[in-house]
């Protein structure tokens, strides 16, 4: 699953609809509703995520957010690390290689690593 993924589930459930009457009212299929949520299906087109915006009457802020959730949630990341110090590559083959064996709290500890300001 994906953070949009899992944020678009979970606003879909509190306004209890299904993602089949949610998908109809999108003008999707629910199987591509399902793999939006799922994860196993990319990003959102900018068209279908105004829509879902507009579907939940989001603004402002919420907008922001679902927005940002949709730029971080693309299921297949490619990493280049040409040009790169060769311990660039390293770090991001490991990840590759390692990611499924985090947990949650492994994830969240790199991830706020990762999310600090860069050093110049």
């Amino acid at each position: 699953m994906t953070p949009f993924g899992e944020r678009l589930r979970q606003m879909r459930r509190a306004k209890g609809v299904s993602q089949k009457q949610m998908a109809a009212s999108l003008g999707v299929s629910a199987a591509y509703l399902s793999a939006l949520e799922h994860g196993k299906r990319g990003l959102p087109s900018w068209a279908m995520l105004q829509k879902i915006i507009g579907y939940f009457n989001v603004i402002w802020d919420d907008a922001e957010e679902l927005q940002r959730l949709a730029l971080n949630s693309d299921p297949r990341v490619v990493v280049d690390t040409a040009g790169l110090p060769a311990g660039a590559t390293a770090l991001a083959n490991l990840l590759a290689r390692r990611i499924s064996s985090l947990d949650a709290d492994e994830i969240e500890a790199l991830a706020s690593l990762l999310d600090r300001p860069a050093r110049r």
